[in-house]
C-alpha cells in the first residue's frame, strides 16, 4: 500500500495537462527540468540547453492557443477600424475611442479573472477526477475573488493608459490629425501587445506551476525564458514597423499628411512595442507569484501619478503636441517596467516556494473544515 507522505505528495502535483500527457507524465518533465537546472555536476551550459527545450515545448503549449485567441478576437475589432478609417478620418478616431475602450475593458478583467483561477487550479493540490459538485467548491472563494479583482484592476490599470493619451490628443491644437496618426499607431500596438498578453496567461501558469510544484530553480528559469521570447517576438515587430513607417497608415486611411504624421511617431511605437514585450509578461510573473495587488500600486504610480501629468506637460506646455503626450506616457511605461524588473531579479525563490506551500496547506485547511461541517 502506498503511505500516506506518497498520497500526499501526488496531491501536490502540478495541473499542467495536456491531451497527449498524463499528471504522472507532466510531473516526470517538470521533475525533470528541476533535476537538470540543479545537476552542478555538468557545466551551465551542457545544462541549459536541455532546460531550454524542456521549458520551451512547455511554454509553447501554454503561449500559443493564449495567442492565437488573443489576436483572432483584436483582428476582428481591428478590421472595424480600418473599415471606419477608409469613410473618414473621423469616423476611424471614433472607431478607436469606442472599440478600443470597451475591448480594454474586457481584456482586463477577462485576463485578470482568467489568469488568476488558472494560478489557482495550478498550484492547488487537486485531485484529477471530478467528484461530483459539493460545498467544498465555495471554500476559499473570498480569496479567489481577491486575488481576481487585484489581478483585473492591474490589467485594466495597465490597458486603459495608452487609450488616455487618445482622449488628451484630441485637446490639441490639430485634434483630427493626432487623433488619426495615434488611433493607427495604437492599433498596431494593440495587437502586439495581445501575443504579449499571450505570454503574460503563459508565464502566470508556469511559474504558479513551478512554485506549487515546488520547484525555485524551474520558476526562476521559466520567467528568464518568456521574458527573452517575448522580447524577441516584440523586437522583431518593432523592426518591421521601423522598416515599413512610411506606408503603415494606408492600411487604415488614406491622406499624405496622416501617413507623414504616423510615420514621424513610428520611432515611439517602435519603442513602445520592445517595452510592451516585457512589462506584460512580468505582470503575469506577478499574477503567477500573487503580488497583484503590489502591481497595481505600481501602476497607479507609474501610470497615473508620473506618465499622465509628464505627457499633457510635454505636449501642452512644451507644445511638442502628440510626440510629448506619448514620451511622457512611455516614460511612465519605463518606471514601471524598471521596478517589475528590480523586483523580479531580488526575488527569493526558495522563500516563494514557501509561500506556495503556505496557501496550499490554508486552502487544506479550510476545505477540511468544510468538509467536516
Amino acid at each position: 500500500m502506498r503511505s500516506v507522505q506518497d498520497n500526499h505528495q501526488d496531491l501536490r502535483k502540478p495541473l499542467l495537462q495536456s491531451h497527449e500527457k498524463s499528471p504522472r507524465e507532466i510531473k516526470e518533465v517538470n521533475d525533470e527540468l528541476e533535476t537538470i537546472l540543479s545537476n552542478t555536476d555538468l557545466p551551465f551550459c551542457q545544462r541549459i540547453r536541455p532546460a531550454t527545450w524542456i521549458e520551451l515545448k512547455l511554454l509553447w503549449q501554454l503561449a500559443a492557443p493564449a495567442v492565437f485567441v488573443y489576436t483572432v478576437n483584436y483582428v476582428m475589432s481591428m478590421s472595424a477600424r480600418i473599415f471606419s478609417g477608409h469613410l473618414g478620418n473621423l469616423e476611424l478616431a471614433a472607431a478607436s475611442l469606442g472599440n478600443g475602450g470597451i475591448q480594454c475593458f474586457a481584456y482586463g478583467l477577462m485576463l485578470g479573472m482568467g489568469t488568476q483561477f488558472v494560478y489557482i487550479v495550478m498550484s492547488e493540490k487537486c485531485k484529477y477526477t471530478w467528484a461530483g459538485f459539493s460545498v467544498q467548491a465555495f471554500s476559499g472563494l473570498p480569496g479567489f475573488l481577491k486575488l481576481s479583482v487585484s489581478s483585473a484592476v492591474m490589467l485594466c490599470l495597465e490597458t486603459w493608459y495608452y487609450q488616455i493619451m487618445l482622449l488628451l490628443s484630441g485637446l490639441l491644437e490639430n485634434p483630427e490629425l493626432a487623433l488619426d496618426s495615434l488611433s493607427i499607431c495604437l492599433t498596431i500596438s494593440g495587437f502586439v501587445i495581445m501575443i504579449s498578453f499571450g505570454f503574460n496567461a503563459a508565464a502566470s501558469v508556469r511559474v504558479s506551476n513551478e512554485l506549487g510544484a515546488g520547484h525555485p530553480k524551474s520558476a526562476a528559469f521559466s520567467v528568464v525564458v518568456v521574458n527573452l521570447v517575448s522580447f524577441i517576438t516584440s523586437t522583431v515587430f518593432a523592426t518591421a514597423v521601423m522598416v515599413f513607417r512610411d506606408v503603415l497608415s494606408y492600411a487604415f486611411t488614406e491622406g499624405e499628411a496622416v501617413a507623414g504624421a504616423v510615420s514621424d511617431l513610428c520611432p515611439l511605437l517602435a519603442f513602445t512595442l520592445i517595452l510592451n514585450g516585457i512589462q506584460p509578461v512580468l505582470s503575469g510573473v506577478a499574477v503567477g507569484c500573487g503580488w497583484q495587488a503590489f502591481v497595481a500600486y505600481v501602476n497607479v504610480g507609474c501610470y497615473y501619478v508620473i506618465g499622465i501629468p509628464l505627457g499633457a506637460l510635454l505636449g501642452f506646455y512644451f507644445k511638442l503636441d502628440a510626440k510629448g503626450i506619448w514620451t511622457g506616457m512611455i516614460s511612465g511605461t519605463i518606471m514601471q517596467t524598471v521596478i517589475l524588473i528590480w523586483v523580479t531579479c531580488r526575488t527569493n525563490w526558495n522563500k516563494e516556494v514557501e509561500e506556495a506551500m503556505k496557501r496550499l496547506d490554508n486552502w487544506d485547511d479550510k476545505k477540511e473544515s468544510v468538509s467536516m461541517n
